[in-house]
């Protein structure tokens, strides 16, 4: 990719309906890129032409595209694939999902009707745009679920991403989490550790968690849990380089325990160190603050 390329860069935000698109753009101007709300589909080349003439000017560029085009918006995947031919310009698509409980509570809150069933149940538009937006969310270079996020969680997750985003940068993204909590929807891949001895049984680790050096030291020790690190480090290592190669930004690999407080929590933490050696890693821990009662 040469220099020019890497100096023009648009960022198409899309998404569901009530996932944060709006917290999103106003994330990317703070971080000084040109943007632009509702960009029609047909007008992308026309867009990406003036992005090439400007200069300095647009050199970074966000714009949000979703369903608010109309009928415009069905040619986006093919306007997309067409341009991502070209060097001129690097796109990198973020798209933003929560679950449908999640969007339905944000809509009753806002007291808006959704695009696709205007008066009618809230939810059957979720399911539809859902159902539209298959093909997209299966190109986009970053998801994000927004779910258990606050505006500013999903700002500084933003910042994180892109603030020194340059083209083909990738990111591991380790995650924790508690199966009785649900399973993570965006995560690559998913590691049930709750075969590892569990701390909860212990009086005095069980109101610790995994970031606690007793709770790790406790998880760590065991020689179930050496042999697994043993066996995930050589698979790492041999998987993250191919995920590389073949152009993907981001692997989301999640650990799971039962409640995402002691087991899960202490083996990402041990392979944000390790997999920080050669990688951008970041690491969230989405039910560690979640107690019984």
């Amino acid at each position: 990719m040469d220099k020019h390329t890497e100096e023009t860069e648009l960022i198409i935000i899309t998404g569901m309906s009530g996932a944060g698109k709006t917290v999103a753009i106003q994330s990317f101007e703070d971080l000084g890129f040109f943007t632009i709300d509702n960009l029609p589909p047909a007008l992308l080349p026309t867009f990406i032409k003036l992005m090439r003439d400007s200069g300095k000017s647009m050199k970074r560029v966000a714009a949000v595209m979703d369903l608010r085009g109309g009928d415009f918006f069905a040619s986006l995947v093919d306007a997309i694939d067409d341009l991502s031919k070209e060097p001129e310009v690097a796109i990198t698509i973020l798209f933003l999902d929560a679950e449908n409980q999640t969007l339905v509570s944000r809509y009753k809150e806002t007291r808006r009707s959704h695009p696709l069933s205007p008066g009618g149940l809230v939810l059957g538009g979720i399911k539809k745009e859902r159902d539209m937006l298959k093909d997209l969310q299966g190109r986009a270079h970053y998801m994000y679920n927004t779910s258990e996020m606050s505006p500013r969680q999903l700002k500084e997750k933003i910042r994180s991403d892109f603030a020194s985003k340059t083209s083909n940068v990738f990111t591991v993204n380790l995650m924790s989490f508690g199966f009785k909590h649900g399973m993570p929807i965006d995560a690559d891949l998913v590691f049930d550790v709750r075969f590892l001895p569990n701390p909860y049984y212990i009086e005095e680790l069980n109101p610790q968690s995994g970031l606690d050096q007793p709770v790790s030291d406790y998880v760590l020790k065991w020689q179930e849990t050496q042999t697994l690190v043993q066996k995930l480090e050589e698979l790492f290592d041999f998987m993250i380089p191919q995920y590389k190669q073949e152009g993907k930004a981001q692997l989301v690999i999640a650990f799971g325990c039962t409640g995402g407080q002691h087991r899960s929590v202490t083996l990402a933490e041990y392979f944000g160190k390790y997999l920080s050696k050669n990688n951008k890693v970041s690491i969230t821990h989405r039910d560690v603050k979640i107690r019984k009662g």
